[in-house]
């Protein structure tokens, strides 16, 4: 009888034995993905208490039990959480302990203007403060990740920093004779190619057109310069108007020569390469294919050409 009783004993043990690593690896109580938020300095005992309410363990107390046995015994990290569903109270630990956050993002696109910047790290959610509207160009376009309850400042610092650093660089590596002779002017140059152009393999044939008119004290004509006084860099949502051609400001490159007065955008790296090696061309005119990119002129005879048939396309496409 006694072998029996020590038998049955061994087989209970292991029984629970079973059933507690099946309760710390087995699948937990959420039906669906959930987020927590583990706040700064929280202890073990808190976190399980966030887990609980949010409903991805059943039992704080328990978890806390198991971690201490079955657990690694690293300390845990702040911050947001997505906990997968049905996740295991083994992995939950585990997540905490690796600090994975949950990770949000503010995409800043190439050749958004600082008012449009401005606008979208207003409305990202989860973070706190506000800010002003950036310097024009001071933002170098990118995703940016950010915890929730990051400042707004912190992360428009950090895209700021990233344009500052990027431009460094990318002046020291500059090619000789260029037409910018400062990194402003590079940033200026850079803004007008990004609004002129969406297709990456013109962007360098674009600075060259820009940069040649520069070395020949042509104006530039860039249309976007004169959109950038009236709108800030928005769409302006109808055709320029006579009297905005000839509008003289610091920004209008159908008025005046030279660059304007600063960015009229915050370009992205492509377009600050491009000013910064432009293209071998003597290219000084560029309209429209119809494809959405560009057919380029040495001479004003081939651009007028050229404009005809963009003018031709378009009033067979009933757009004039």
């Amino acid at each position: 009888m006694g072998g029996c009783a020590l038998l049955v004993a061994v087989l209970a043990l292991l029984a629970l034995g079973v059933g507690v690593l099946q309760l710390w690896g087995g699948a937990g109580p959420a039906p669906t993905n959930l987020t927590v938020m583990i706040p700064e300095g929280a202890t073990l005992t808190r976190a399980a208490t966030e887990l609980e309410k949010a409903g991805a363990i059943t039992s704080a107390r328990r978890f806390v039990l198991l971690s201490k046995f079955l657990g690694s015994g690293e300390a845990i990290k702040a911050g947001e959480y997505r906990v997968p569903a049905r996740l295991s109270q083994a992995d939950i630990l585990k997540l905490l302990q690796g600090g994975r956050t949950l990770q949000r993002f503010v995409m800043i696109p190439e050749g958004m203007p600082s008012i449009l910047v401005h606008e979208r790290v207003m409305a990202a959610p989860q973070l706190s403060g506000p800010v002003t509207v950036p310097a024009e160009g001071s933002v170098l376009p990118d995703s940016y990740s950010y915890n929730r309850g990051d400042t707004r400042q912190a992360i428009l610092d950090r895209m700021q920093k990233a344009m500052s650093d990027y431009l460094a660089k990318a002046w020291e590596k500059r090619k000789p004779g260029i037409a910018v002779n400062t990194p402003l002017e590079a940033l200026t140059l850079a803004s007008i190619v990004e609004k002129e152009t969406g297709k990456p393999e013109e962007r360098r044939t674009v600075a060259a057109v820009y940069s040649n008119r520069l070395r020949r004290n042509m104006m530039l004509q860039a249309d976007p310069t004169i959109i950038y006084p009236i709108t800030k860099g928005k769409p302006l949502g109808r055709r320029i108007l006579q009297s905005e051609l000839r509008a003289v400001n610091q920004y209008n490159t159908y008025a005046m020569t030279g660059l304007p007065a600063g960015p009229i955008a915050n370009p992205g790296r492509a377009s600050i390469d491009a000013v910064l090696d432009p293209a071998q061309t003597s290219a000084l005119y560029f309209v429209a294919d119809g494809t959405g990119g560009h057919v380029f002129a040495d001479t004003l005879e081939q651009h007028n050409a050229n404009v005809q048939k963009w003018y031709a396309l378009r009033r067979a496409r009933g757009e004039m």
